[in-house]
C-alpha cells in the first residue's frame, strides 16, 4: 500500500475509503470497533495527499490507514479502555504514541475493542460486548487487544497499535494468524496509555506481515521527556532486520519450561515445524532452561493487580468520566461507591480486591514483596540463557482460540492462556509472536513467540522474518487460500 501510495497508483483518501467501507461491511459481525473516525480518518489522508502533490518528504507508511487501541489517548476523540468509567471522555492531549503516528502521517481510522482497561485474554470483559475472531465468529480474538488483531485478521485495517501487560499484543496475533510485538519495556512511550500496570505496560506494533510490524515499530519508537521509564538509546534497526531475515549461525534457544505438557498437539506440532525450518535456515537449535518460569504466572497476578489496585484510584468520579448519585447533599464517597460500582467491571474489580489485598499491612512482603523477587529470578533465568543463545522461542499460546464463554467463568483458565508471554514482561525484553501454520485438529492459526535481550529487538525481527519466508515458501497458496472469510463473505 505504501509503495503504491508513492507511486501515485492510488491515493490516501480512497486507501481509507476502501478500509472504511470495509468497515461498515464486517464490523457488524466482528465488533473489532468501538468508534470509527470516519471524517477524522478522511481528513488526515486528505492532508497527507496534499503534502505528497505539494513534493513534501513524507515517512515510509505516511497515508496508510491504521486502527487505534482504545488505551491510547488522541485528542478529541472518545477513549474507554473498554470501561464504562469512561465511557464518552474526549481526551484534551495525543498520547506519544498518537502524536508519532501523526508525524509519520498514519491515518487513524477509529479506536478498537479491548478488555476493559486490558485486563483479559479474550476481550470478553468489554464493558461494550465482546470482539469476534474472523477465523470463526463464535470464538475469541484475544485479549486484551482482541479489537485491534480482529481487525487485522478481517482486512479492517492494515496496521493497529496495541498494548502489552502480560501478552495483549501477542496472544491476539497468534490466535487471529497475525503479527503482534511487545518492544523492550520503555522503547515506546507510555505517556498517554491509560495505565493498569506501569512496571508492565508496554504498546506495540501489530501487522499483517513481520516488514509492517518493523515499519510501525520505528515509526512509534525512540525516547520521550514525558516519560520517566522511556530509554534514551537509538532505535533498534528493525525494518533492516526484518528485510534482511538471515538467521545463519544464530543460536535459537527453545525454552524447557514452555515446551511440555499441556499444549495442544496442533500447536506442538505447528512449534516443531517451526524449528525445523529455522534450522534448515542455517541457525542452530538449542534447548535452554528458565526454572523459574514456572513461578511468573503467580506472581504476574500479585504485581499488575497492586499496580491497577494504584492507577485505578484516578477513577473517581470527581474529575472525568462516570458520575453516578450525584444529588444535592450526596456525599463525595457515596458518589464515588456508586460510580465505581457502576462503572468497574466484574474482572476489574476482582483485580482492584487482589492487588489491594496483596499491598495491605501485613501482607506487603509476603505477598507484593515476594512477587517482586521471583521477577529477579526470571530476568536472571533470562540473563544466563541469553549467554548460551541469541534468542529463545516458545508457542505464544497453549492453544488455538477458544469459544465466546467457554472460560468466562473460569478465571485460573482464563488466566493460564499467558502462562508463555508473561515471563517477557516481567523482565521488561521484547517479544514477537507470529503465524506458524494452522492447527491441524480445527484449522485455527497458531502463534510462535521469539524473545529477544533487552533493547536488541531487532533479533526478533531477524528471526521472525526468516520463518515468515520459510513458511511462505513451504505452505504457499493453500496457506493464502486459508484467510478467513468472515461467515461466507
Amino acid at each position: 500500500m505504501a509503495r503504491a501510495l508513492r507511486a501515485g497508483e492510488i491515493t490516501s483518501v480512497a486507501l481509507t475509503q476502501a478500509h472504511l467501507d470495509r468497515i461498515a461491511s464486517v464490523d457488524a459481525d466482528v465488533h473489532a470497533f468501538l468508534f470509527v473516525d470516519i471524517q477524522g480518518a478522511l481528513a488526515q489522508a486528505a492532508a497527507t495527499d496534499a503534502k505528497r502533490a505539494a513534493g513534501e518528504r513524507l515517512s515510509p507508511l505516511a497515508g496508510v490507514p491504521l486502527a487505534l487501541k482504545d488505551v491510547m489517548t488522541q485528542k478529541g476523540v472518545p477513549t474507554t479502555a473498554g470501561s464504562k468509567i469512561l465511557e464518552g471522555w474526549r481526551p484534551p492531549y495525543d498520547s506519544t504514541v498518537v502524536a508519532n503516528l501523526r508525524a509519520n502521517d498514519i491515518v487513524i481510522m477509529g479506536k478498537t475493542n479491548m478488555d476493559e482497561f486490558a485486563m483479559g485474554s479474550s476481550t470478553e470483559n468489554s464493558a461494550f460486548g465482546p470482539t469476534h475472531n474472523p477465523w470463526d465468529l463464535s470464538r475469541i480474538p484475544g485479549g486484551s487487544g482482541g479489537g485491534s488483531s480482529a481487525a487485522l485478521a478481517a482486512f479492517e485495517a492494515p496496521l493497529a497499535i496495541g498494548t502489552d501487560t502480560g501478552g495483549s499484543i501477542r496472544q491476539p496475533a497468534a490466535v487471529t494468524g497475525t503479527v503482534g510485538v511487545k518492544p523492550t519495556y520503555g522503547a515506546v512511550s507510555r505517556f498517554g496509555l491509560i495505565a493498569f500496570s506501569s512496571s508492565l505496560d508496554q504498546a506495540g506494533p501489530c501487522a499483517r506481515n513481520v516488514l509492517d510490524a518493523a515499519l510501525l515499530h520505528e515509526a512509534i519508537a525512540g525516547y520521550d521527556a514525558r516519560d520517566s521509564t522511556s530509554i534514551n538509546a537509538p532505535v533498534p534497526q528493525v525494518v533492516t532486520a526484518a528485510k534482511s531475515g538471515d538467521v545463519k549461525g544464530l543460536k535459537i534457544g527453545v525454552v524447557k519450561e514452555l515446551n511440555g505438557d499441556g499444549y495442544q498437539s496442533g500447536v506442538r506440532t505447528r512449534f516443531e515445524e517451526s524449528l525445523e525450518l529455522l534450522a534448515k535456515a542455517g541457525a542452530e537449535i538449542i534447548e535452554v532452561s528458565a526454572p523459574n518460569f514456572e513461578y511468573a504466572l503467580a506472581a504476574y497476578y500479585l504485581i499488575a493487580p497492586s499496580e491497577c489496585s494504584s492507577n485505578l484510584a484516578r477513577f473517581d468520579a470527581m474529575r472525568y468520566g462516570l458520575r453516578v448519585g450525584d444529588s444535592e447533599g450526596a456525599s463525595a464517597e457515596s458518589v464515588m461507591k456508586l460510580t465505581r460500582e457502576a462503572g468497574f467491571g466484574r474482572e476489574v474489580k476482582r483485580r482492584i480486591i487482589l492487588g489491594t489485598y496483596a499491598l495491605s499491612s501485613g501482607y506487603y512482603d509476603a505477598y507484593y514483596g515476594s512477587a517482586q523477587k521471583v521477577r529477579t529470578l526470571i530476568t536472571q533465568d533470562f540473563d544466563k540463557a541469553f549467554q548460551k543463545c541469541d534468542v529463545m522461542v516458545s508457542p505464544t499460546c497453549p492453544t488455538t482460540a477458544f469459544t465466546i464463554g467457554e472460560k468466562s467463568d473460569d478465571p485460573i483458565a482464563m488466566y493460564l492462556n499467558d502462562i508463555a508471554t508473561i515471563p517477557v514482561n516481567m523482565a521488561g525484553i521484547g517479544g514477537m509472536s507470529l503465524p506458524a501454520g494452522l492447527a491441524p485438529e480445527d484449522g485455527l492459526p497458531v502463534g510462535f513467540q521469539i524473545m529477544a535481550p533487552a533493547m536488541a529487538d531487532e533479533r526478533m525481527y531477524l528471526v521472525g522474518a526468516a520463518l515468515e519466508a520459510a513458511l511462505l515458501t513451504k505452505w504457499g497458496a493453500p496457506l493464502l487460500s486459508k484467510i478467513p472469510e468472515l461467515s461466507g463473505r
